[in-house]
């Protein structure tokens, strides 16, 4: 499994109008096929009058990936709604073009660059997040030690969750994986082999 991916922070939604077509991008994290088929059948029913409610999604543990050009021209909207998931990157998220027809046809080409830009919109609306698989880690120190140490986890890129004052101080904080081993080494230095993080759990975690 990936050390980090990248999905989408909030659930958002953009729009814009060519030749009188309406096009609004929807845009929801979801981690379930379940969450992304719940997703498109609420904006399709807000979206009941619309022309069009196209979709694509994708799903990072099942690595399943769908698209529906929901009756445009095959090849014209759903692929292009997630090859913009694709190219930017982002997994576990779902997005909806709904498409209110102006009276004008757009072509092929018009169609696939429309729906393209009202994924990309979508995308930029609700922003892209960084998740990366953390260790959570513990060190009990003396309370001597305790200003260099709560200096050190943020120093490394880590995030101090609590902080547990009793005769000896207990830090617990996360730290990306793959910094773990470079902050032990460091700890283990400067403490003179006195301490070393504990791991207690691993998990995804925000980045930003």
């Amino acid at each position: 499994m990936a050390a980090s991916y990248k999905t989408i922070k909030t659930a958002s939604q953009d729009e814009y109008i060519v030749k009188k077509s309406r096009f609004i991008g929807h845009i929801m994290p979801v981690t379930t096929q379940e969450e992304a088929l719940d997703f498109i059948a609420r904006v399709s029913k807000k979206h009941w009058d619309a022309t069009h409610n196209v979709y694509a999604y994708i799903l990072r543990e099942s690595g399943i990936k769908r698209y529906s050009d929901d009756g445009e021209p095959q090849g014209t909207a759903g692929i292009p709604v997630l090859d913009v998931l694709e190219k930017t990157g982002v997994t576990d998220c779902a997005v909806v073009v709904t498409r209110y027809f102006g009276g004008i046809m757009l072509g092929a080409g018009g169609l696939v660059r429309a729906y393209s830009h009202s994924a990309s919109i979508a995308v930029a609306a609700g922003g892209i997040l960084t998740r990366a698989m953390c260790a959570r880690l513990k060190v009990t120190c003396d309370y001597y030690f305790y200003g260099k140490l709560s200096s050190l986890v943020p120093e490394a890129g880590g995030v101090i969750e609590d902080t547990i004052f009793e005769d000896n101080v207990t830090l617990i904080f996360r730290l990306p994986l793959d910094l773990v081993e470079p902050f032990n080494a460091n700890l283990v230095d400067v403490s003179n082999g006195r301490y070393k993080a504990e791991k207690t759990d691993e998990f995804f975690a925000d980045m930003d």
